[in-house]
């Protein structure tokens, strides 16, 4: 491993002589089971905690990222969005995962008329472990963005970076080993070739990838792998493409937003950005304009060494990127012309220009039939403009990368906006419309988000790296249960509808939340709805709705051939038959679920509330967790006429 500004050495990597079958027994057996014993909120806590003790040792991995060519501002963008991604996915696991460790996903599926028979599908964690094969572009950001969804989902790591960033990513591992935080076994570090470690996974383990798509058709199609259906996602190459829309011309805040948007994309970690522009679509009648524009912006750009505070943009990753860069830039310049910078030549600052792998910017344009500009990714500083004349020809033209990670849409209309983006969406992951009203809070058009899907069709790999609680979801196995009620209840640890309730003299809303269990109901009513009850409630709430007060016009509704009660008088009705108003353990009431009415209220029908506790949810961290309540609304014939979910905040006793 080579320092890219100096060339001198750094350290030396190899695997050679490892016991990878045991690394990954290691994983199955210690670590996969510490994880799953802890409850997806506890995996949450040690995200967060994990991102606090990363924080404080920030500056350590800014000063080894130096030595991959990056910028400050590059090492920030990487070491900073890496945190970034542990307290997003701690934030989501304590927000919409369950205390527990089995995950409901949808409602109860009736499987028996009578309801005695149901189903339902569950997700619990792999028992294997997820090997991690990253690229070199992004040493922190890249591991810890595979890593937060893997520990949440309660299963352990082999982190494998690759070798010319690899020093930095086993600065990271050991700052995170270190910390202590992590069960033994969660993390494992491997640097260097995967040797025979592919022969040894199981059904039960993981491998996602981020590199080129010839490697990742070669990992993909390794014999293990096929015959075991090891899951396996990948991100690989992706000519990401830009849109300025025609409204953008010269003077507009969306033609500048697209000019720095572009340059930015071009300079940021020397372009080595899987998802930077590639591809940059002008109207053919804004092009000349564009270009004067970027080749202004360029030519106030810095390039050298990162530590001196003047450079604007660092070093590739090292030499053998720039020779690779500079072979695809001359398949590009075979179908295009250089309109900025040169493939051999550049000025640095503070540096030697051949010992590091310094890489001018380099501009290009192409006809937009030339193939090569669809096909050949130059993974730096590279980026071509090309011109187009129709909104259905920049649609093909986005779709002839044959899949990408991002796109971006710069433009001020919102009509071409929504045709390109609907055109062009088959072939992205992720697409961003920029103009004037959220060009300041923006992420950008590279910057993926732990809450949206990194990944793309096609070239790009078919594969979704963290996309949220779908990054969780594929480290776990969905399951459908199929049983009677009380099964499921106790298997997955929501009351399901048709298990047994349980009323006592003590009313639900008196007990702490140790003291609350699954069933617990209390029956409010019965209570009649009369007509001068519904007209108090119309003129108070101003809802004059004709159902509830027109006789002829309600009587000419094909739902109610009459006039009824407002659904919201219904719920407030019922509110007041199960509530126990008194101070007590329950704090407050922070919503309704799925509220939905199912029979008409008409004059004189008598309501009755059954409320029952459906779901348990202490919080690790505060004096009070959250209980959801199944409300139940019937007439006197027995008829639900109104369903929900009451949410409600209960202090604990202790």
């Amino acid at each position: 491993m080579l320092d890219a500004v100096t060339g001198e050495e750094v350290g030396r990597l190899s695997t050679s002589g490892l016991d990878l079958a045991g690394a990954a027994s290691y994983a199955r057996e210690t670590g996969g089971p510490a994880l799953r014993d802890l409850t997806f909120h506890q995996r949450a806590s040690l995200l967060k905690a994990l991102a606090g003790h990363l924080r404080e040792h920030r500056e350590e991995l800014y000063e080894v990222s130096a030595r991959t060519g990056a910028t400050l501002g590059d090492s920030k963008f990487d070491v900073d969005g890496g945190i970034g991604v542990l307290q997003a996915y701690a934030s989501k696991g304590k927000r919409e995962l369950p205390a527990g460790n089995v995950l409901v996903e949808g409602d109860v599926e009736p499987l028996s008329k009578d309801g005695s028979f149901l189903g339902q599908h569950v997700l619990t964690s792999l028992h294997g472990v997820a090997v991690q094969v990253n690229a070199y572009n992004f040493p922190v950001w890249g591991p810890l963005e595979k890593l937060a969804p893997a520990l949440l989902a309660g299963v352990p790591s082999i982190v494998k970076p690759a070798t010319p960033t690899g020093f930095l990513t086993a600065k990271l591992t050991e700052l995170v080993v270190g910390s202590g935080l992590l069960p033994e076994g969660s993390v494992q570090f491997l640097a260097g070739s995967v040797g025979d470690l592919f022969d040894h996974l199981t059904e039960q383990d993981l491998v996602s990838f981020t590199g080129s798509a010839a490697t990742a058709q070669q990992l993909r199609t390794h014999p293990t792998l096929t015959a075991r259906a090891v899951r396996f996602t990948a991100e690989a190459d992706s000519l990401n493409c830009s849109i300025l829309g025609p409204d953008a011309g010269p003077g507009t805040p969306e033609f500048d937003l697209y000019v720095k948007q572009l340059t930015t994309e071009m300079t940021v970690k020397a372009g080595q950005k899987c998802t930077a522009i590639r591809r940059a679509f002008v109207p053919e009648q804004h092009l000349d304009a564009v270009t004067d524009a970027v080749i202004g912006r360029l030519e106030r750009v810095v390039v050298g060494n990162p530590t001196n505070p003047d450079v604007r943009m660092g070093a590739l990753a090292g030499l053998e990127q720039r020779d690779e860069v500079r072979r695809s830039l001359k398949s590009l310049t075979d179908g295009g012309r250089v309109l900025y910078g040169s493939p051999d030549h550049v000025d640095v600052t503070d540096a030697d220009a051949e010992r590091g792998a310094f890489l001018s910017p380099v501009l290009l344009a192409a006809d937009p039939d030339s193939a090569a500009v669809h096909e050949v990714e130059a993974f730096g500083p590279v980026s071509t403009l090309v011109p187009y004349s129709s909104t259905a020809q920049v649609i093909d033209l986005a779709a002839r990368g044959q899949g990408s990670l991002a796109g971006s849409v710069v433009t001020g209309d919102p009509d071409f906006a929504r045709d390109v983006v609907l055109g062009a969406a088959p072939w992205h992951g992720r697409l961003l419309v920029l103009d004037q009203a959220d060009a300041t809070t923006s992420t950008g058009h590279g910057s993926p988000m732990p809450q949206l899907v990194h990944g793309g069709p096609g070239r790009a790999g078919g594969g979704e790296e963290m996309g949220g609680i779908r990054g969780v979801t594929h480290h776990m196995q969905r399951t459908a249960i199929q049983g009677s009620p009380e099964m499921l209840t106790a298997i997955t640890g929501r009351w399901v509808p048709g298990t047994t309730r349980t009323t006592t003299d003590v009313h639900p809303f008196r007990k702490h939340l140790e003291e609350l269990r699954l069933g617990d109901t209390v029956v409010g009513g019965p209570r009649q709805v009369t007509q001068a009850d519904v007209e108090h409630f119309a003129e108070f709430t101003g809802d004059t709705f004709y159902a509830h007060m027109d006789s002829e016009a309600a009587a000419a509704n094909p739902f109610f051939g009459e006039r009824v009660a407002h659904g919201y008088l219904v719920v407030s009705f019922a509110a007041g038959l199960f509530v126990d108003p008194a101070p007590g353990p329950v704090l407050a009431n922070f919503g309704i679920d799925s509220l939905r009415f199912l029979t008409p209220v008409k004059f004189d029908d008598e309501l009755t509330i059954t409320l029952t506790a459906k779901q348990i949810t202490p919080r690790d961290s505060a004096a009070y967790g959250e209980v959801r309540w199944d409300a139940d609304v019937t007439n006197q014939h027995g008829d639900s006429v109104a369903r929900y979910d009451v949410l409600t905040l209960v202090a604990k006793q202790s």
